[in-house]
């Protein structure tokens, strides 16, 4: 019975949290009309599908899209590379302070975004980076608090036999961790591979701070900015906002077996 029930209240769950999934769908497919209409209806008639062809006419759609594809790409390399190699050392070798470098850095992760945006962009205003897509890739090459954590834990986890026996045949620390410790931590870096993702991917603030041409425009800016755009046609906004989710739900997918398993054992050793 209690199986049942628990059962019974994750699918509650799981429902509830799929109504405005279901409800910006639908909008997206309805004409102006019916998206103004009210009390709501769920399922338009007719069906708009060419709201979404409307999108890519009428908008750089895909300039918006390979902007954004590009920024999550380098950014999900950068950010598992640097922050395995950086949780590694914080796990496995005898580095002086390391305790506390590891502490400033999950620090950081108090700080709001907000109250760093100001020195970074006057650091890359100096750099000349602004309205470039480099401000929102290469931070993400210099490891992050949340991906350090995460890949530490799951380097303490790992029994220090494989090593040992590693540097018996010869293995310097970096072929241990390239050879030794980087397979066995696929569900880890798959989980923070999704993280950075959707991070990077959704990211608005920054994006709109530090970009200013709209060929530069990240696909959720792009989608922003064509609310001025399309006034009394707001169901296409929805229509290229629904299109946006779409490269999240199938990272999510092909990673999620690795992703449940990270999420699972990232904190079960500290």
């Amino acid at each position: 019975m209690r199986k049942t029930l628990s059962y019974v209240l994750v699918t509650a769950g799981a429902l509830v949290m799929l109504v405005p999934f279901v409800a910006a769908l639908s909008n997206s497919l309805k004409s102006f009309a019916q998206y103004i209409q009210v009390p709501p209806t769920w399922i338009p008639d007719p069906i708009q599908w060419d709201n979404y062809v409307e999108v890519w006419r009428r908008t750089p759609f895909g300039l918006y899209l390979v902007n954004s594809l590009v920024i999550a790409v380098l950014a999900v390399a950068g950010n598992v590379l640097t922050s395995a190699m950086v949780g590694h050392a914080l796990a496995r070798m005898r580095l002086p302070g390391r305790q506390a470098l590891l502490t400033m850095a999950l620090g950081t992760m108090m700080l709001p975004t907000v109250i760093t945006i100001v020195p970074n962009f006057l650091l890359f205003r100096s750099l000349g980076w602004l309205d470039t897509l480099l401000p929102l890739i290469v931070p993400y090459w210099l490891a992050t608090p949340i991906g350090i954590f995460l890949m530490r834990q799951t380097f303490l986890g790992i029994p220090k036999d494989f090593e040992e026996a590693a540097s018996l045949d010869g293995a310097n620390p970096w072929q241990v961790f390239w050879r030794i410790h980087v397979p066995l931590a696929k569900p880890a870096l798959a989980t923070l591979a999704v993280f950075t993702f959707t991070t990077s991917w959704k990211a608005v603030l920054e994006p709109t701070i530090y970009l200013t041409s709209p060929e530069n425009y990240t696909l959720p800016v792009g989608v922003l900015s064509l609310k001025g755009q399309f006034v009394g046609n707001d169901q296409l906004v929805t229509a290229a906002a629904m299109m946006s989710l779409l490269p999240m739900l199938v990272v999510f997918v092909l990673a999620q077996r690795y992703f449940v398993r990270g999420t699972m054992s990232a904190g079960l050793k500290g």
